[in-house]
């Protein structure tokens, strides 16, 4: 339409939730789905953080606060910042969005001009590109494949360098595939961006928690303190704490650039929610331990799904150190056709096949910047995945 701006026609829908919606559109039409395409843990949100939140409601907290967030919350960023992350904040140091998304947003709104690139490692999840492009940059993609775990090397990061460089994303845990960087592999990329002092790093953290077989979480800035001063250190409780409706992202970095964000969110969305923000209070503030059942229970999820995809399937699925999602390649069964008998000529094809066929609702890789590979989420009962594995495992049975 004629009055809608440039910058919209820059950027393309949300692939993720596109799946999603017609995933539940199926189910309403009676239809038996297993949705397996959204990125949000199954678990309800811990008691003492819902009661937390109705305590901020009976309290009369429901009124404007700080555009950036309550100062009782900053505080809780900047005290999980120092324990889990060792990086030395204070509450001034930090900032508080409506959700991850928007402190991601707020960043590079503030910082992008036309012509000015930011490298975005392939796979990624789906807005960074989107986000860049609204604001006008360019995204430059580095390539992260199967061959290297889905983890950027030094070298290729090297390339993607230019003059006109100005943002770093690197998102560990990752979505979409779950690799998840060591202090060691961090290392590596930190020695490059100490040679090119004028790129910034936003290092997008959200699925911290979720780490598995023993590993060792780490954040760029942690492995070189030297980093800090040009590095945005974000995260949030919507995979931590299973609060994806709340809407709380918060983040660490250089004052100016933090002010600069104050100053967009004053003119757009203003203040995060105040009643969601005690319950993040209290998230931060209140009991870990339930966080080591959820991560047993999430790695044991992990291991039933890698080894169903693998089960002479035609699939080839790497075991992801973190976050819940596998991104298995389907590149031996396209060219092929389904059961059903739709051509397979991409990745795209195979996952609208398999959801018009057995009702198992995944995203292809294309979406992510990677053809020829599918995210699946594992947030969900091992019965709904032993369940969407065994309809895989046939489908991939019936192509011919």
């Amino acid at each position: 339409m004629a009055f809608l701006s440039d910058a919209l026609g820059r950027i393309q829908p949300s692939a993720t939730v596109a799946i999603s919606r017609k995933a539940a559109d199926m189910a309403r039409e009676g239809r038996d789905v297993i949705s397996l395409a959204a990125g949000e843990p199954d678990f309800d949100t811990p008691a003492h953080v819902r009661e937390a939140a109705i305590r901020a409601i009976n309290s009369g907290k429901t009124r404007y606060t700080n555009v950036d967030g309550i100062p009782e919350l900053k505080e809780a960023v900047a005290a999980k910042f120092r324990r889990d992350n060792g990086l030395d904040v204070t509450a001034a140091d930090c900032f508080v969005s409506a959700g991850g998304k928007q402190v991601i947003f707020n960043a590079l709104m503030a910082t992008l001009n036309p012509g000015d690139e930011v490298v975005v490692p392939v796979p990624y999840w789906v807005s960074y590109p989107e986000i860049v492009r609204l604001c006008g940059a360019e995204a430059v993609f580095a390539v992260a494949d199967a061959s290297t775990g889905f983890k950027l090397s030094p070298e290729v990061l090297e390339r993607a360098i230019s003059p006109r460089t100005k943002w770093l994303i690197l998102n560990t845990p990752s979505n979409p595939t779950g690799a998840a960087y060591t202090a060691a592999e961090l290392r590596g990329l930190a020695d490059v961006l100490l040679r090119h002092p004028h790129v910034y790093i936003l290092t997008d953290d959200i699925y911290e928690v979720l780490v598995y077989d023993g590993g060792t979480f780490a954040t760029i800035a942690q492995v070189e303190p030297a980093l800090q001063a040009r590095t945005l250190t974000m995260n949030g409780v919507s995979k931590s704490h299973a609060m994806t409706g709340w809407r709380i992202g918060y983040c660490t970095g250089p004052k100016p650039l933090l002010a600069a964000m104050l100053k967009l969110q004053s003119q757009s969305t203003t203040n995060p929610s105040s009643i969601s923000q005690w319950a993040a209070v209290e998230a931060l503030n209140g009991p870990q331990e339930f966080l080591k059942d959820w991560v047993k229970v999430f790695e044991g999820r992990r291991n039933l799904v890698v080894a169903g995809l693998n089960a002479n399937t035609g699939l080839d699925c790497l075991t992801p150190e973190g976050a819940f999602y596998v991104f298995p390649s389907v590149k031996r069964l396209l060219g092929k056709v389904s059961g059903g008998g739709r051509n397979l000529v991409t990745d795209e094809d195979f996952v609208l096949a398999l959801l018009e066929e057995t009702g198992v609702a995944l995203v292809h890789g294309t979406a992510f910047g990677l053809p020829g590979h599918m995210r699946l989420s594992y947030a969900a009962s091992n019965a709904q995945l032993e369940d969407a594995v065994s309809r895989i495992q046939d489908f991939c049975a019936k192509v011919r």
